[in-house]
């Protein structure tokens, strides 16, 4: 049986205390930002084979909000609802990663 969705995006909505030297993503507005990955997905009727879903730490929080989209394994960093719809229609629409918007690695 062939899996049900295409890509599935996880984007961090982990909470740290106030104060933490890594910060959090739901204090950088991954919770906003989910919200609008879902809106736009729905939008442009891609429902049936991307899958949104929020995330518990990603270890990424330092560079949050922090979003990672299977299969591919690509990992995006501060990303805001302004970059949204150009991810959907790059990324999950074309297959194309947002290379502006990609974490890099050490």
């Amino acid at each position: 049986m062939p899996p049900r969705f295409e890509r599935h995006v996880f984007v961090c909505t982990n909470r740290r205390a106030e104060g933490n030297p890594k910060g959090c993503c739901a204090s950088k507005g991954s919770e906003a930002l989910r919200e609008a990955l879902k809106s736009e997905v729905w939008k442009r009727g891609l429902a049936k084979t991307v899958r949104v879903n929020s995330s518990g730490c990603l270890d990424a929080c330092e560079h949050g909000p922090s979003v990672v989209v299977y299969p591919e394994g690509v990992w995006y960093a501060r990303v805001s609802p302004a970059d949204v719809a150009e991810l959907v229609e790059q990324h999950l629409a074309g297959g194309k990663p947002v290379e502006r918007l990609r974490l890099k690695f050490p």
